[in-house]
């Protein structure tokens, strides 16, 4: 990507806690996130968050319920609840949409050990009992299922996407 800042993106403050969604420098819509608890770093095995230039490779989960749950990318037949919850104490909840991240520069978020999209960091939904502007994920950024839902109905794929620490 160029060092010109695109009209149209989504910004992603891991020091803040924070993502906005920009267009000619207004913001569209803001939300607290959780990000990486290994904070932010490129290496694949890291559990950490990618910073730099990304692009919205693919948008997963249009049209699923609140609460969907998601593996590898595909709903389970599961809604997130409680009961869930305490039959899966541990399991790293992927719920209600996906945006899922490719890194645009070479050999810093993209390609080898530090591919972002073959690294599976998303944009994703988690249950509303996790604490948001805290890091805690293991290398996505995690929001609030209504966020995530008002978010993904106003991102197109390909959107640029700018992480930084």
């Amino acid at each position: 990507m160029s060092d010109i800042t695109p009209a149209f993106y989504m910004h992603i403050d891991l020091v803040r806690q924070n993502l906005q969604l920009l267009q000619n420098g207004q913001t569209l819509f803001e939300t607290r996130i959780s990000s990486a608890l290994n904070g932010p770093g490129e290496e694949e095995g890291s559990g950490c968050t990618p910073r730099g230039w990304h692009i919205v490779r693919a948008r997963i989960g249009e049209g699923a319920d609140p609460g969907t749950v998601f593996v590898g990318r595909r709903p389970t037949g599961e809604i997130y609840d409680e009961a869930l919850a305490q039959s899966a104490p541990g399991r790293d909840w992927i719920l209600t949409r996906i945006l899922w991240l490719s890194g645009t520069e070479a050999g810093f978020n993209r390609l080898g050990r530090v591919d972002t999209m073959r690294r599976y960091i998303y944009i994703h939904g988690t249950p509303d009992n996790e604490p948001m502007g805290v890091p805690l994920s293991h290398g996505c950024i995690r929001m609030r299922n209504e966020d995530i839902i008002r978010l993904f109905d106003m991102v197109p794929a390909y959107l640029p996407v700018l992480i930084e620490a």
